[in-house]
């Protein structure tokens, strides 16, 4: 079951909603919760739906949705990015960059919306797969397929409650509508519900066979266990080396990755679920049978001189962090800069045509019609590897939601929280070696390694959307919006309001 197979599951899930199970009468030629749920297919199908929330597919099916909701929500707020000229033309999303939003803003409504459908989708697999007998499901396929469920339940909960405060815990299949109504849950309650879906999200398998990629692993289960718990010992000051304890045991089980050694293939459709991949949004051109699983990323993502909508820039503070550490021996700086970012530099003009077979300033004159060059810096990250595929309308770049390089500079910033600098830097060096082809960090102190992991996360996760995040963690968003004039910014903007639309139909928040 490759997970890009989600439409016909989102079908069959849609009929399957929690009003089902209270309806009176059924038809005898269509599917109920109560015939549905005949065999491992049918599980299979209903995972489907649950993992067709990565997606946004609760949204209204364009090929763009997915980004417009994806990197407004999470990216906007940092200073990695900077809004394109198209963007600013959007009321909603300018809220989202100037903070001036209120609970009514219309992109994180729909990311709320979305992640909840999915928990729900989840709810339903666990509460009807336990309702199976063996003659209907064997014994390892519910071992395996209730893990996965509690891995999707438990990853929605996780990207809600670090964009939101305050969440609701979602942890029944809703069969009536006295159900729906539920409070706000304390923030430790909550993290204590997702740290405890991720280890029952453990029993996974390693790794799938070539015909069910991009499915969740025990990777992808630790990986998200030692992020929860790292980003706690943040917040529970209390259990602070209790959660970085509870972080490194989870990273040190995740097992059978390495890094990547060329860091552009992974984010240009040439190198998918790669060896350092650990979860990965499956795309694809087919549409086969009716499925849509392609997107127009690339024109989102793309500037204008990219043929894109213009819509999101690496911005300023970005390019400076990239080159503060200088140029290298070779003359060249880091290589992640080249591999995240298109701009005016010898690299893109050296007559080898790296710019979809042009040189930079070639590109420009052409792309731009234009008599001069000029330097406007756009993301090479997420776009196609070559001119056919920039062309297309329609792109299958798959996007990274976990890799192993994540892992390795979490997993140094926990150890470094010990005092266990030396051994940090080993994990560093190696992120920067592999990825940047830089040379060793300098500096041995703990202040001088935590100072490298915040310089090594700006500059290897751009459009990967852990700033924001990473930020609140180190308690520098202030000073990082400050940095930037981001004048709009107070501390009540850590998180999002509750949205609207949830404060209309949940009477327990009224």
């Amino acid at each position: 079951m490759k997970i890009t197979k989600y439409i016909a599951g989102i079908c069959i899930a849609l009929s399957l909603t929690s009003c089902d199970d209270f309806l009176t009468q059924t038809s005898p030629d269509q599917l109920t919760s109560d015939s549905f749920w005949r065999d491992k297919n049918d599980v299979e199908a209903a995972m489907a739906s649950a993992y067709s929330q990565l997606y946004f597919a609760y949204y209204s099916g364009d090929l763009w949705d997915f980004a417009e909701i994806k990197w407004p929500v999470e990216a906007y707020r940092q200073d990695d990015v900077e809004m394109g000229l198209d963007a600013q033309n959007y009321p909603n999303w300018v809220q989202l960059r100037n903070f001036s939003y209120n609970n009514g803003n219309s992109q994180f409504t729909y990311y709320w919306k979305s992640y909840y459908r999915g928990i729900s989708f989840a709810n339903q697999i666990i509460t009807k797969v336990d309702e199976m007998d063996d003659t209907k499901l064997a014994a390892a396929d519910r071992k395996s397929l209730l893990a996965e469920a509690h891995f999707l339940r438990a990853f929605y909960h996780m990207q809600l409650l670090l964009n939101w405060k305050q969440i609701i815990i979602r942890d029944k299949y809703i069969t009536s509508t006295d159900q729906l109504d539920k409070p706000l849950a304390d923030r430790v309650e909550t993290w204590e519900f997702i740290c405890d879906d991720l280890r029952a999200a453990t029993e996974l398998p390693a790794s799938y066979g070539s015909d069910n990629i991009g499915r969740a692993t025990r990777g992808a289960a630790y990986s998200y266990l030692g992020f929860a718990y790292l980003t706690r010992a943040s917040e529970e000051t209390d259990k602070r080396t209790d959660h970085l304890n509870a972080a490194v045991e989870a990273f040190n089980n995740v097992t059978g990755y390495s890094l990547e050694s060329d860091f552009l293939s992974m984010f240009n459709g040439t190198n998918k679920n790669c060896r350092e991949s650990i979860f990965e949004i499956q795309f694809s051109l087919s549409d086969a049978n009716g499925a849509d699983y392609r997107t127009q990323l690339h024109r989102w993502i793309g500037s204008a001189e990219f043929g894109g909508w213009d819509e999101i820039l690496p911005s300023e503070t970005l390019m400076n962090e990239f080159k503060k550490e200088g140029k290298k021996a070779d003359g060249w700086y880091d290589n992640r800069l080249y591999a995240t970012v298109f701009f005016q530099d010898p690299y893109f003009n050296d007559g080898t045509g790296k710019v979809y077979g042009s040189d930079w300033d070639e590109w420009i004159k052409w792309m731009m019609e234009v008599d001069e060059a000029y330097d406007r810096p756009s993301f090479r990250k997420l776009m196609p590897a070559n001119l056919d595929g920039l062309y297309l309308e329609v792109t299958d770049v798959n996007v990274m939601l976990m890799r192993y390089a994540n892992v390795m500079l979490m997993k140094a910033e926990a150890l470094n929280d010990f005092g266990q600098s030396s051994e940090a830097i080993k994990l560093i060096n190696e992120v920067r070696s592999v990825h940047g082809g830089m040379p060793a960090m300098t500096g041995t102190s703990q202040a001088e390694v935590q100072a490298q992991i915040e310089h090594e996360r700006m500059i290897e996760f751009p459009l990967e959307n852990f700033r924001w995040y990473d930020l609140r963690r180190w308690g520098k968003t202030a000073a990082a919006m400050q940095a930037t004039g981001r004048s709009g910014y107070d501390e009540s903007k850590l998180f999002y309001p509750v949205p609207q639309t949830e404060l209309n139909s949940n009477g327990a928040l009224n």
